[in-house]
């Protein structure tokens, strides 16, 4: 391929060439044809203007030939291309036949059973520990939340957790009914030394 690209080359290269030389030859012609016409010979100029349109149409083919041939090296080097991927493809081809001869299903399908089976009895273990570890801390997480709801309330009541008197609702109700308890105490007291 490498071969017939640069003998398309050195052809296009020559019809170049050849094309240069025609147009040299169009000018001179042109100027020889100005030259006999001053000199009134009107059969030469005749003659010198086929010469002339008959350079012209050489000039033409080479240019269509000239563009044939690069056509022609443009499909070469497609060909060149196209041959470069078909041997990548027989190369992949044959790894890949090599990779499907290599590949046993079967042990693959049991491997795969194996790991569902196994991840299912890691995530039911996982599961039960879970559970187990939920139970274990299960008291002290609910102790842990009624403990900052007290503590909530408390602190919307301006309040202390402290214990000390009259800082829980409990301890400032007993306070309550101790002074109604000796506020009827002394009532009766009262009422009784009326009555002496």
């Amino acid at each position: 391929m490498r071969g017939y690209q640069r003998a398309v080359n050195k052809t296009v290269r020559e019809l170049d060439r050849e094309r240069v030389k025609m147009e040299q030859q169009e000018k001179k012609l042109i100027i020889q044809m100005k030259k006999t016409a001053k000199q009134n010979q009107i059969e030469a100029v005749k003659i010198m203007a086929k010469d002339l349109v008959r350079t012209r149409k050489y000039i033409t083919k080479f240019h269509r030939m000239r563009a044939t041939m690069q056509a022609v090296g443009l499909r070469l080097q497609t060909l060149r291309s196209t041959q470069a991927m078909t041997d990548a493809m027989k190369g992949t081809a044959k790894a890949m036949v090599a990779m499907n001869r290599n590949m046993d299903i079967p042990a693959m399908q049991r491997v795969m059973g194996q790991f569902t089976k196994q991840n299912e009895i890691m995530e039911m273990k996982e599961e039960f520990m879970n559970e187990a570890i939920d139970d274990a801390f299960e008291d002290e997480e609910d102790e842990d939340e009624e403990n900052s709801l007290i503590a909530q309330v408390l602190d919307q009541l301006d309040l202390d957790l402290d214990g000390k008197l009259g800082t829980t609702p409990k301890t400032k109700l007993a306070t309550q009914e101790q002074a109604v308890d000796k506020d009827q105490e002394d009532l009766q007291a009262r009422l009784a030394n009326l009555k002496k």
